[in-house]
């Protein structure tokens, strides 16, 4: 990784990705304020890796037909903040002044319903099986630019287990906070250098 920031933060868009508006948002409360940040694992179908499903799926354009769990999701709507694809491509589905629809029901440090006061990132991943270090590259880089573009998110990152437990296990056991970690506090050191 290079000390530069390659993501930016503006407007509610992160400069750098790939914008791919999904119609499932809807406008936060007036009163909440960014402050958690949520990684999440996702793939269709399950582990299983490329092919643009998730792509189609936030967009509600996924063919129920193609595969057979996809119709067991049939008619769901979902969407992210964020999509980090195992490529290290970053793909922007919702502004992130809006409401994406990624945790459900929720609740961190007391606080209910994450999706009003959270922005959601979805790793192109599964429970089973080890993530790309690109991906960690790439993560690393924008939730510094996200923790720079909100402040109140600074040391409030979560997975998606432990806002929902029993409910969700992403980004589950082969998601590796300790390196993440470690990458995010060196990296943000190196561009405050």
């Amino acid at each position: 990784m290079t000390d530069a920031l390659h993501f930016q933060v503006q407007d509610g868009k992160l400069i750098g990705a790939r914008q791919c508006p999904s119609p499932n948002f809807n406008a936060r409360p007036s009163d909440a304020r960014i402050q958690l940040i949520v990684i999440h694992n996702i793939s269709l179908p399950p582990s299983q890796f490329g092919g643009g499903y998730i792509e189609q799926f936030f967009q509600n354009n996924l063919d129920w037909q193609q595969h057979p769990y996809f119709q067991t999701i049939e008619g769901m709507q979902v969407s992210a903040h964020l999509l980090i694809l195992r490529t290290g491509e970053v793909i922007q589905f919702v502004n992130f002044n809006d409401r994406a629809w990624h945790a459900g029901r929720s609740n961190y440090l007391g606080q209910p319903e994450c999706n009003d006061y959270s922005i959601g990132i979805e790793l192109e991943g599964s429970d089973d099986q080890p993530f790309e270090s690109i991906q960690y590259d790439v993560l690393t880089q924008v939730v510094a630019a996200l923790q720079q573009g909100y402040p109140l998110t600074q040391g409030h990152l979560a997975g998606h287990s432990d806002i929902a437990p029993g409910r969700k296990t992403d980004p589950g056991p082969y998601f590796d906070w300790v390196l993440f970690r470690e990458q995010l506090h060196r990296y943000k050191q190196s561009i405050e250098a």
